[in-house]
């Protein structure tokens, strides 16, 4: 699916006045005082207390993994509200710890440069009214979302499954852009850097890139804006990369500079970091070395029950609603099956509304609950056909956990 012209005039004036006003980030001062309490939790692993936050700039109730730089979760319980993550509990993962709490929008520039013939400096103003604006409607997954899980457990930050998100996001293609500037014929890479530093200077900047081809398939995007909104400050206003289907390292926030290489990428997040086993399910044993890897690239397929939580106890005999939420990684979502009986038979879905190959997708499935526990599990299809596995794949990164999902109810 390409991206769709944005015709929602109304939604396009409320971004127009917010961005073109300047200032909208506003100065919010540190946060490093955030971690304040506000209740608790306990994800389901080994040392998941963590505490519950309102103290962050434009966000609503989140879990807490860190302060600088800011780590917060998404709570689970939000998937069950709806296809799209509201703007103010969508997960936030920053690699840097300097991160801008003010951000003036009518002074930010967007620098494209390198290997082009014609320099570009543009203003959000003009991104906003030189370029066609589109929508996309897409998951942005942390790579160690789920890490938590992971046994034997490995390093990095010990997320539960809340480190993802959906959004409807609203840009240009990157592709008008760089057709703007101008490539050079022979160019490799497409290289992206956003604002945020490190504390010392030896901390290599945070710098992603695309094969040139990737980067201009038109679906590759700028956003300026998530579900209606001007992008709230800690998911990267002014601007942030859209790399739909691809794990959410590559969609650089607080985006201003682009450039062009000749030769391919060599930067440290290139080379160094975000390295998979390049194997199937990008899976290998514990304490197993000299494998080849790979830069970490394509969602895989995920479903989740979202209207039911562990141990909760339903009514035996009573026809029960089950639903969730499914997406198909770097396609579509073919199908989703839910099991009643710890996997022995499978129950086809109904799927809602589709907002597009890239988006989550609501499920539903009506059960007969028994006395006693019940497993339940649910296991989505790809476009490709790529099923979930029923074994968790592994490997010293904690990436891409997409293992069938299980949720035990008691039937009273």
């Amino acid at each position: 699916m390409k991206l769709q012209p944005d015709t929602m005039d109304g939604r396009r004036r409320i971004i127009l006045r917010g961005i073109a006003a300047g200032g909208l980030a506003g100065t919010f001062g540190s946060w490093s005082g955030a971690a304040r309490a506000e209740g608790t939790i306990s994800l389901p692993f080994e040392g998941g207390q963590r505490d519950f936050t309102r103290a962050f700039p434009q966000k609503g109730e989140m879990i807490l993994l860190r302060t600088r730089p800011p780590l917060l979760e998404t709570p689970f319980s939000v998937f069950n509200q709806g296809v799209f993550t509201p703007n103010d509990q969508f997960y936030v993962r920053w690699h840097l710890a300097n991160v801008p709490t003010q951000i003036d929008g009518a002074a930010f520039r967007l620098n494209v440069h390198g290997a082009v013939k014609q320099e570009l400096s543009l203003s959000l103003t003009e991104l906003l009214t030189k370029f066609p604006r589109v929508e996309l409607a897409a998951v942005n997954q942390c790579s160690g979302n789920s890490r938590g899980f992971f046994a034997p457990r490995v390093p990095g930050a010990q997320w539960a499954n809340g480190a993802m998100g959906n959004a409807l996001w609203t840009g240009v293609r990157l592709r008008d852009v760089l057709d703007r500037a101008g490539i050079n014929a022979g160019s490799a890479a497409v290289r992206f850097h956003g604002l945020d530093t490190g504390v010392i200077p030896a901390t290599p900047n945070f710098m992603k890139s695309l094969d040139v081809d990737h980067a201009r398939d038109g679906e590759v995007m700028i956003a300026y804006a998530m579900n209606g909104q001007p992008l709230p400050l800690l998911n990267g206003f002014p601007t942030r990369l859209i790399v739909p289907g691809w794990y959410s390292t590559y969609w650089v926030k607080m985006l201003s500079d682009i450039e062009v290489l000749a030769q391919p990428d060599d930067n440290f997040w290139m080379t160094k970091a975000y390295l998979i086993p390049d194997t199937p399910h990008a899976s290998i044993e514990p304490g197993q070395t000299g494998v080849p890897t790979v830069p970490i690239n394509r969602l895989v397929p995920r479903s989740f029950i979202t209207s039911l939580a562990n141990d909760q106890h339903v009514p035996v005999g009573k026809p029960l609603a089950v639903r969730g939420i499914a997406f198909g990684g770097d396609t579509g979502v073919r199908e989703v099956h839910v099991s009643a009986d710890g996997g022995s038979t499978w129950l086809p879905a109904r799927l809602g509304h589709d907002h597009g190959k890239y988006s989550f997708i609501q499920w539903d499935v009506r059960i007969t609950p028994k006395r006693g526990p019940m497993v339940l599990q649910v296991k989505a299809t790809n476009a490709s056909g790529i099923v979930q596995p029923a074994t968790a794949n592994w490997n010293p990164g904690g990436f891409m956990r997409n293992v069938i999902e299980s949720v035990t109810v008691v039937g009273v």
